[in-house]
């Protein structure tokens, strides 16, 4: 089959309007999920969905899930195993994360990673309902038609129960790769390489993290206390080392903890990346395409569509918010663009320099 696109102008896309899901709907969705009968898998959850979202792939962004999940006191999950990334945040209560056999220990508003493909469950030990929002990359999976999910129970995987595991290599001998085609072919850098070097790559170890509130927390003053005139955001990222120059808290997301003093003010900007942003405190308003959508505490907020202008305005109360943003995913798809000022050109992170804020010109004057 063709299609004739000759002469065709590019296709305007469609830019996903900006929502905001107020905490008192949230609750009440968590209750339901309290009251509800135990599923068989034990998992109790909601997808958030966004009006413009068409399965497969249902998102609050075009490549972002959000999943409100619950598991009552002396609940437990069954194994999951799948090859999307998840990030997640606890909202109410505390449980236990098992993360391919470790298990994580998780409070209020603490932030962990699971990595792709591997097991992990649930279990909740206390005397309450525990409550987390999970943000993954399932969506774009999904569209691919490639998100493979395995549930089970037991400690194996069903797909790898007749399977027998891959020899490990010896240490000092040689990799079939070292002795594949490896050449050079231009002064500019194109190169040949063999087929080995494509299925023989080498590992970067990915694995769980875990981000306690009690340690985030502490260093909240370090961006509280910025300089009235500072023009960058006063924020930190969950940094997992396994993102290396892209920057991120998974694969596909970063993750970001603000906090705003009152009456502070973002300059427009806008990227291609889609933000997420969870309010832990404060109030306050987002302008976004144009259109004003206030906020508070516990609201959830598609506040960054992609390539939507927007700016982010604290009201009378110092504001936090946990914002989740698929940046480290279009770095590495080389489509991560950005205007910080609308007067500034659009430049391609990652594959451009970036732009510094104004830090070194106020510790030089202070």
């Amino acid at each position: 089959m063709f299609v004739d696109v000759s002469g065709a102008s590019p296709r305007e896309q469609n830019k996903w309007p900006s929502i905001v899901i107020p905490k008192e709907d949230i609750d009440l969705e968590i209750a339901r999920l309290i009251d509800a009968p135990r599923p068989d898998n034990g998992r109790r959850a909601s997808l958030i969905v966004h009006p413009e979202a068409t399965a497969p792939g249902l998102g609050l962004a075009p490549g972002t899930d959000v999943t409100i999940n619950v598991v009552n006191p002396g609940e437990r999950t069954f194994n999951l195993r799948k090859n999307s990334n998840m990030l997640e945040i606890c909202i109410s209560g505390e449980g236990v994360a098992t993360v391919a056999g470790r298990d994580i220990r998780i409070g209020h508003w603490d932030v962990w990673n699971t990595p792709a493909m591997q097991v992990h469950s649930y279990r909740n030990e206390g005397k309450t309902p525990w409550v987390r929002l999970s943000y993954s990359n399932a969506p774009l999976l999904e569209k691919l038609e490639i998100h493979y999910v395995e549930e089970f129970e037991g400690d194996v995987p069903p797909a790898d129960a007749n399977t027998k595991p891959v020899p490990a290599r010896a240490a000092d001998g040689p990799r079939s790769r070292d002795l594949a085609l490896r050449e050079q072919i231009t002064p500019d850098g194109a190169w040949l390489m063999g087929y080995e070097w494509l299925i023989d790559i080498d590992v970067l170890e990915s694995k769980a993290l875990h981000w306690p509130w009690a340690d985030v927390s502490r260093y909240l003053p370090t961006v509280e206390d910025m300089a009235r005139g500072y023009n960058g955001r006063r924020l930190f990222v969950l940094y997992n080392p396994a993102t290396e120059r892209r920057i991120g808290t998974t694969h596909s997301f970063f993750a970001t903890i603000s906090s705003s003093p009152p009456d502070n003010h973002h300059v427009p900007h806008r990227h291609s990346s889609s933000a997420i942003n969870y309010y832990l405190r404060g109030n306050g308003y987002s302008k976004v395409s144009g259109t004003r959508l206030d906020w508070k505490a516990g609201d959830l907020i598609l506040s960054a569509p992609g390539w939507a202008m927007h700016s982010h305005h604290s009201g009378t109360e110092t504001t936090s918010a946990l914002t989740v943003q698929d940046h480290p995913l279009q770095i590495a798809m080389e489509s991560l663009i950005w205007q910080e000022r609308m007067q500034e050109p659009i430049l391609a992170l990652g594959s451009q320099s970036g732009f510094e804020s104004n830090r070194a010109q106020l510790a030089a004057a202070s």
